[in-house]
């Protein structure tokens, strides 16, 4: 059986790169689509490097037309990783993809969840609360953010002179060991939660 992924991306990229590179060999999964709503998203950028198809799209296409579920169809798209992805992805494509749609989050849910809550306005708010622990979390998307069943979470110390940019190093690291595994591990349906 082979798998085929989107990458939705919004950024940098750096994640949906790790996905790329962990993938590109791989036996029955294949990042085949990056889909962003940021025309100037070095994600898009990226993935030219690593041949995988591009589709942008502005906020109406993505709620009010069916370009990308048509997209997603065309490229018979078996599951989605939500990689920097800021928008809500709209309810028609996550109850097509029901419980395969895999997020990844910089904080450890519930906790620095929700609308706004990402990047560094997530680092902040951890080391605003004295927070001892940060990390990420890995869920099934839902048609609210950062909702979903977890399916595994990863810590790392606050050190007590912690920046927001040594916090959000430290972040990416857990995101880059994690994302793809993870998302291996649930496309083929081995126990992940941790």
């Amino acid at each position: 059986m082979s798998y085929k992924v989107a990458v939705f991306a919004s950024g940098n990229g750096t994640n949906a790169e790790r996905l790329f590179e962990y993938f590109e060999n791989h036996d029955s999964i294949k990042v085949v689509l990056l889909l962003s709503n940021n025309p100037k998203a070095k994600a898009l950028e990226r993935a030219e490097r690593w041949k995988v198809p591009t589709m942008t799209f502005n906020k109406d296409e993505l709620l009010n037309t069916s370009k990308v579920i048509r997209a997603l169809k065309s490229y018979d798209i078996d599951w989605i990783a939500l990689a920097g992805f800021l928008w809500m992805v709209p309810p028609s494509i996550v109850l097509h993809y029901t419980n395969r749609v895999v997020n990844l989050h910089p904080s450890l849910l519930p906790k620095y969840g929700g609308k706004g809550m990402y990047g560094k306005y997530v680092h902040e708010a951890v080391l605003k609360s004295g927070d001892n622990e940060s990390g990420i979390t890995i869920h099934l998307a839902k048609e609210e953010y950062d909702q979903g069943r977890i399916i595994f979470q990863a810590t790392c110390k606050i050190e007590p002179d912690e920046t927001v940019d040594s916090l959000t190093s430290k972040i990416h690291q857990l995101e880059y060991e994690s994302f793809p595994t993870v998302l291996e591990d649930q496309i083929l349906r081995k126990d992940v939660a941790r």
